[in-house]
């Protein structure tokens, strides 16, 4: 079912015009090219940047951002609704060095250039449980190429999910697509992993006393 628009979501979205990068699609010339931006120019600094896929409502993407004011992030999200609730937030919290674009990952090479990301984050994607749809997955061989474009050399996917099926396809498709997995876990809150960000789902998976599983994979080129 298709969301309903949002009351002043064009109004809301154009308020957001400061952190928003634009439409993907949109970036897209006809000749299937886009003018790639680097890092430097969008924050005006050559700090490193990290890239999270399906941001949300920003929860994560604000409070990552807020922590480390020294790292810049670009956040990704397919759907308008959503994203403006994010980037309200950035804006609210004056955080220079969190940008947004809206729309689909494939689109990311087409404006970003290659070995500018030095982390991914896939904070609970949607699973698409139906063989068909596997190629949405976004840790599918779709989406594999596209993050070891941007990523650099040394630079590592982190996921977590609350879906066993979905991880386990996720570590054997890491593995196919040239990624080396540094740390897996099966129960993120009773791990070693430090200074964790609980998302919205996650605390709604977490109250439901659902385990949450979670990945480090590492691109060698």
């Amino acid at each position: 079912m298709r969301m309903r628009k949002k009351k002043h979501l064009d109004e809301r979205l154009a308020a957001c015009a400061s952190v928003n990068l634009g439409w993907l699609p949109d970036a897209v010339h006809n000749d299937g090219n886009a003018d790639r931006t680097s890092s430097a120019e969008i924050f005006g600094n050559d700090n490193p940047l990290r890239l999270e896929i399906g941001c949300g409502k920003g929860k994560f993407a604000n409070t990552i951002a807020g922590r480390h004011p020294d790292i810049n992030f670009i956040a990704v999200e397919q759907t308008p609704n959503v994203i403006v609730s994010a980037m309200e937030q950035t804006i609210e919290q004056k955080l220079g060095n969190l940008r947004y674009f809206m729309g689909n990952a494939e689109y990311l090479p087409k404006v970003l250039p290659a070995d500018c990301i030095e982390c991914i984050y896939l904070n609970f994607s949607c699973p698409f449980p139906k063989t068909k749809y596997a190629k949405h997955r976004l840790t599918s061989e779709r989406f594999l190429p596209i993050y070891r474009e941007l990523l650099i050399n040394g630079g590592v996917i982190l996921q977590k999910t609350d879906n066993r099926d979905f991880f386990d396809y996720s570590l054997e498709s890491l593995k196919k697509g040239g990624f080396e997995l540094r740390y897996v876990t099966r129960d993120l809150h009773n791990s070693e992993v430090k200074g964790n960000i609980i998302t919205e789902y996650e605390q709604r998976f977490l109250s439901q006393g659902l385990p949450i599983y979670y990945l480090e994979a590492v691109n060698r080129k």
